[in-house]
């Protein structure tokens, strides 16, 4: 998942001389090594780790609500809900205020909008009695660990939506796996078919060093949307061909 105003930009060429990109090596190397060599090639295509986008929010609390309206619809209809939500209340202090039929009209075309418009006012109400006003903001300087663990204990808020906030809002380290990441980690073979997005986040957070979480991240995203597609994957053009066993030939990580 992207925040807004983040889009595949990027024009994908295909390998040079049209051939397929070089296998790894064989040898005694890590998953994390091997993972590793596979976001150096998307990183020399995309390069979102030199030139990270700038998506955090001055307030985390608005990236928490972002990504629970992200929940179960495209990033278009998340972002025509939340700029609505905004358009009519600027302040949460109003949101909070406004009742939830007011906010369910509000978020509609997210979907899920009368599920969701509970959620985000349950949200909020603990949010107050926790920090007294309606901002998280100082929820990143207890660390990634303990801001990861009450964003969990938040209503509605899974693993996914909690290292959004992270990495996105708060500058703290976190692999949020969406559907993109899940369906190329499982093509090039990092994990097991059936390993859930927790799993496969935590694998990532646990093999891949910190520094290239988001600009990582972004890139698989990127790469998912434009290259290695749910349908009609261009294979043909992907500059991890060579390590990805959905291919075929491709060395299984």
């Amino acid at each position: 998942m992207l925040p807004p105003g983040k889009k595949t930009k990027k024009t994908v060429l295909p390998p040079a001389s049209g051939e397929r990109p070089a296998r790894p090596k064989r040898g005694k190397r890590t998953i994390g090594d091997r993972i590793a060599d596979v976001l150096d090639l998307l990183e020399a295509q995309w390069h979102n780790e030199a030139d990270p986008p700038d998506l955090q929010h001055s307030e985390p609390l608005d990236g928490l609500i972002l990504t629970v309206l992200s929940q179960h619809t495209n990033d278009r209809n998340r972002d025509v809900a939340f700029e609505r939500l905004k358009d009519r209340w600027p302040l949460w202090d109003d949101a909070a205020a406004a009742g939830e039929s007011a906010i369910e009209d509000a978020i509609r075309p997210a979907g899920l909008a009368p599920t969701k418009a509970r959620r985000i006012l349950e949200i909020l109400g603990v949010i107050y009695a926790d920090f007294d006003c309606y901002s998280i903001l100082s929820l990143a300087d207890r660390g990634r660990d303990k801001a990861r663990e009450y964003l969990l204990s938040l209503p509605g808020v899974g693993a996914k939506t909690a290292a959004c906030v992270l990495v996105f809002d708060m500058g703290l380290p976190a692999f949020p796996v969406d559907t993109h990441i899940g369906r190329f980690c499982r093509r090039v073979g990092f994990v097991e078919e059936k390993m859930s997005a927790d799993e496969i986040s935590a694998l990532l957070e646990r093999e891949v060093a910190p520094s290239r979480y988001l600009g990582g991240h972004v890139n698989i995203i990127e790469h998912g949307r434009a290259v290695c597609r749910a349908r009609g994957p261009l294979c043909g053009e992907c500059v991890v061909s060579g390590f990805c066993s959905f291919y075929g030939g491709g060395t299984k990580l």
